[in-house]
């Protein structure tokens, strides 16, 4: 099967060459690259150009570019990537080996920050385990899914937050995801400059919201989202 990694950007100029470094032993082995911009006023698409197979433009907001970096590539597999977060070494490999099974269409990878600190590695723990109790995955987890199950279930519902998790629901009901134990590493920036404590709150104020209705687009305001 084709591996395809689609990496939503907006003004990652200073971190996208190496975002694309990191690929470079996969896309060797022939995983494609689509890097999708939401209009970055910086230099992360000449950037981007150097590093990525197609290097496209959407409206802005992960939900639209990811689905327009899904209808640019030619994988069969769609693999969603943060550009601050960095896949294992045999990603390939392992995607290819969970998806072995038809029965299975999707997964994702579990989480570790790039921190040392005690309380990230729970935080880590505990969203990894809250994925396999429900079967929903985040985007700091790197979701992938078969491309015939993503066109069937719509790709990612247009919404400004929580596009990943109301994926998730979709593809859940067509097979329970495959939950890889190799960990792809995220960047603890937001949590460092925010606090622990205080995006823990926001994380599970924001997810509990979210169930009870509120829209997405208050939702991502309240998170920080222009």
């Amino acid at each position: 099967m084709k591996l395809s990694i689609i990496m939503p950007v907006l003004n990652e100029a200073g971190r996208i060459t190496d975002a694309l470094n990191a690929l470079k032993p996969l896309r060797e082995r022939g995983m494609e690259i689509v890097v999708v911009d939401g209009g970055s006023d910086d230099d992360t698409l000449v950037l981007a150009a150097r590093g990525a197979d197609h290097v496209i433009i959407a409206p802005r907001g992960r939900a639209p570019q990811q689905n327009a970096g899904a209808a640019r590539s030619s994988g069969d597999v769609l693999l969603f990537l943060h550009s601050d977060t960095t896949l294992p070494p045999d990603a390939d490999r392992l995607i290819a080996q969970a998806l072995n099974d038809e029965q299975k269409s999707w997964g994702r990878f579990d989480v570790a920050f790039d921190s040392s600190q005690v309380m990230m590695r729970i935080v880590a723990a505990m969203m990894n385990l809250r994925s396999r109790l429900t079967g929903v995955a985040t985007g700091d987890q790197c979701l992938f899914v078969r491309r015939d199950t993503f066109v069937a279930v719509g790709g990612f519902p247009t919404i400004a937050l929580m596009e990943d998790i109301a994926l998730s629901k979709l593809l859940r009901k067509r097979s329970a995801p495959v939950c890889l134990r190799p960990p792809v590493t995220t960047s603890a920036r937001r949590w460092q400059k925010h606090g622990v404590w205080r995006t823990i709150f926001l994380m599970n104020w924001l997810r509990l919201a979210y169930v009870l209705g509120v829209s997405p687009d208050r939702l991502a305001r309240w998170y920080g989202y222009r």
